[in-house]
């Protein structure tokens, strides 16, 4: 898991479209899967660090917990209906989002695009 946050990583480094729909987010996301957490923290739209957890200590705006299967239906190039969106992973009932919404909201296109860019590397590799 951690590697395909190294993966969005450097993605996310190479696009300068994300980089523009990023550039004024600099927050800490929790991105909790399973009874893993991973703390995505983002620099004016660059996530400059990848920090697996648990911690008590680090401050977070908003979560997005799911389990594994979810996470890699997600990733999929073509996911099947409930999975094709973070939305859709709560809709279905193995996602929940927490924390403040509005500061996602506000960022919803960029947070979500991030997110599905495992999805085009899968993509390619096939």
């Amino acid at each position: 898991m951690i590697d395909t946050f190294g993966l969005i990583k450097d993605r996310l480094d190479q696009s300068p479209h994300l980089l523009r729909l990023g550039r004024l987010f600099s927050e800490t996301v929790l991105i909790e899967v399973g009874k893993d957490e991973y703390y995505l923290t983002f620099d004016k739209g660059h996530l400059v660090s990848v920090v697996q957890g648990p911690s008590r200590k680090t401050p977070w705006c908003f979560a997005l917990r799911t389990d594994a299967t979810a996470l890699t239906k997600f990733w999929e190039p073509l996911p099947e209906p409930g999975f094709h969106d973070i939305f859709g992973l709560v809709k279905i009932g193995r996602g929940r989002v927490d924390g403040d919404i509005l500061s996602l909201v506000k960022n919803l296109r960029f947070f979500k695009e991030i997110m599905a860019i495992p999805r085009t590397q899968k993509e390619v590799a096939q």
